[in-house]
């Protein structure tokens, strides 16, 4: 007798051992196939909606350009100016399931970057202006740079994101 050495996997295809194994693997991996296009297909559908969303709200982007890939966002095209490309990061973002947003957009007119604060119960655009501008009374600012993603200085909801514009 002695040692004989044999393929793996080759009696599998040759004599149909184990055609149930084989076949549930391949079951098992066209399921997978199909999950992950039908998650692609998926966060195709919500970039477009996306870029409906941001063309919806005039935001002027040339070549705008939405991908989803799990949690993150990219987001390209040339903005106006720095205003209404923050609000495009911001429209992106301030969606369900997206955690980062790459914001890979250049603008054509410069201008100062606003900062920007999460919202936290009990916060009130009065408080956040308050806290960003030293004056409550400044909370219109601050709703007018989030326009028209706000509609309402009131409705504001934990874990949004909002523009505090520069004081020039």
């Amino acid at each position: 007798m002695g040692l004989f050495s044999f393929i793996k996997d080759a009696g599998n295809k040759i004599f149909g051992i184990n055609k149930k194994k084989a076949a549930a693997k391949e079951a098992n991996t066209n399921a997978k196939a199909n999950a992950a296009a039908e998650l692609l297909k998926e966060e195709e559908n919500a970039a477009l909606k996306l870029e409906e969303t941001i063309n919806d709200l005039q935001l002027k982007v040339d070549g705008l350009k939405v991908k989803i890939k799990g949690e993150m966002a990219t987001v390209k095209g040339i903005a106006l100016d720095q205003t209404t490309k923050e609000k495009v990061v911001l429209v992106v973002g301030n969606n369900e399931g997206i955690s980062v947003v790459d914001d890979q957009m250049t603008v054509e007119n410069p201008e100062p970057e606003a900062q920007f604060h999460t919202v936290i119960s009990g916060d009130t655009l009065g408080k956040i202006a308050k806290k960003y501008y030293g004056n409550p009374m400044k909370y219109p600012i601050i709703f007018e740079a989030n326009q028209p993603m706000l509609t309402d200085p009131d409705k504001i909801y934990p874990g949004q994101v909002l523009r505090i514009p520069h004081l020039g």
